[in-house]
């Protein structure tokens, strides 16, 4: 009879992880799927507000996309804690009701000064994906972090994928703003879902029974590891970013500012998802068996050497097929960075750590945008890959031999 009771029990706490694991799936996924429906197009948006020279165009677009990432790094680390006292679902429903109310308003800007103003409110109160990611950390077994970890990416990879090619076609046809009403409602939709369909095993915490995290800090294994995961993290999203708020106007420049610029755009910011989603599973069950650091090092070689030849494009096309391989490189980096800090610090501590990497994350959403930006605008667009690789493939030494180094 206990043995019953015990299996029905497990029976009855898979159905839940699976319900809380689909509906998070599905939050990540239409959080992806909005943001690239609008952001690709945002330069060509803000460009029909006004008119701006060419370095005009590109310093208000990097500040648009920048002003978001630069809000997130000052208050993650106060959502973090919060998160670790009350819980990541609370967390995942103020990200989600938030970003539907200023998505949707950036639909109805008459300026570029309201589109960057909501973009900073927007960033001060979002954070849906690496919430929820933090989430699935908490309620998962170590032993399937590697592919849950991966899993979660897929979702907003998939949503990537999907959104610019939907996001182009729904701006040729209706405009710019359509995009971003669309969004909006979607993540209402996501508030609803995460509200009545996901359930945390969390017990709250007072100020007064966490750890420091100076105590936390003081009793890893390996503190210098973490700390260079956050400095990855960093200078990943910053290698992603970089090309963002000129990739729409590099399009138009290779197209000669003929055709179908919107749609073509869409393809080319969509292809690395292709990729992305192509090897990302597979992946997640080899850092389950070799480890996430490897995953890591083949990651940030690869990636760093694909930037090198989209120097020399002409056309979008090979862009898109450059694109496309960096997809496959993508899969290896962020989820691994997020495997590493799952299996590398205590539970109690998962809420601050993921918000603390959520920040070095923001940081490089605002360090690549203004890159690429002033980049672009002093010497070409193509000229940010580049320096994109470079950064990357000092990316690549420095986990090496933080890893040569741990190991020895």
């Amino acid at each position: 009879m206990g043995e019953f009771q015990y299996a029905k029990r497990r029976k009855k706490a898979y159905r839940e992880w699976r319900r809380t694991f689909v509906t998070l799936w599905l939050g990540c996924f239409m959080t992806g799927l909005g943001f690239s429906m609008t952001m690709p197009f945002l330069s060509l948006y803000i460009a029909t507000l006004g008119h701006f020279s060419h370095w005009e165009l590109n310093v208000y677009s990097g500040i648009a996309f920048a002003v978001t990432f630069l809000a997130q790094a000052i208050v993650s680390p106060y959502w973090g804690n919060l998160a670790d006292r009350k819980g990541r679902k609370l967390m995942c429903l103020r990200a989600s009701l938030v970003m539907t109310f200023t998505i949707f308003l950036t639909g109805l800007a008459n300026s570029v000064w309201m589109i960057i103003a909501l973009r900073l409110i927007q960033g001060a109160f979002s954070g849906y994906v690496n919430n929820a990611t933090a989430f699935m950390a908490g309620e998962t077994e170590h032993g399937r972090s590697g592919s849950v970890m991966a899993n979660m990416m897929t979702a907003s990879v998939t949503g990537n994928l999907i959104g610019p090619l939907i996001g182009g076609t729904l701006a040729d046809l209706f405009g710019f703003r359509i995009p971003f009403f669309i969004t909006g409602v979607m993540m209402g939709m996501v508030f609803l879902l995460t509200l009545f369909n996901t359930q945390e095993h969390f017990k709250a915490n007072t100020a007064k029974v966490l750890k420091p995290m100076k105590e936390i800090f003081a009793n890893l294994k390996n503190t210098n590891m973490i700390i260079t995961m956050f400095c990855t993290t960093l200078m990943v999203q910053a290698a992603l970013m970089s090309v963002a708020p000129i990739i729409s106007l590099l399009v138009k420049d290779l197209m000669g500012n003929q055709g179908n610029v919107s749609f073509v755009s869409g393809v080319v910011a969509a292809m690395p998802g292709f990729g992305t989603l192509l090897i990302a599973s597979r992946l997640g069950h080899q850092m389950d068996k070799t480890g996430p650091i490897k995953v890591l090092l083949a990651g940030l070689a690869f990636a760093g050497i694909i930037f090198i030849p989209m120097f020399f494009v002409t056309s979008p096309w090979p862009l898109a097929a450059l694109r496309f391989l960096f997809g496959l490189a993508n899969a290896a980096m962020l989820p691994a960075v997020q495997t590493i800090l799952t299996i590398s610090v205590p539970r109690e501590a998962f809420g601050r750590i993921f918000s603390y990497n959520q920040s070095f994350q923001a940081a490089g959403g605002v360090i690549g945008p203004l890159l690429g930006s002033v980049v672009s605008g002093i010497l070409g667009y193509q000229s940010v890959f580049l320096i994109t690789a470079c950064m990357l493939l000092f990316n690549f030494y420095l986990v090496f031999r933080i890893r040569k180094v741990s190991t020895e």
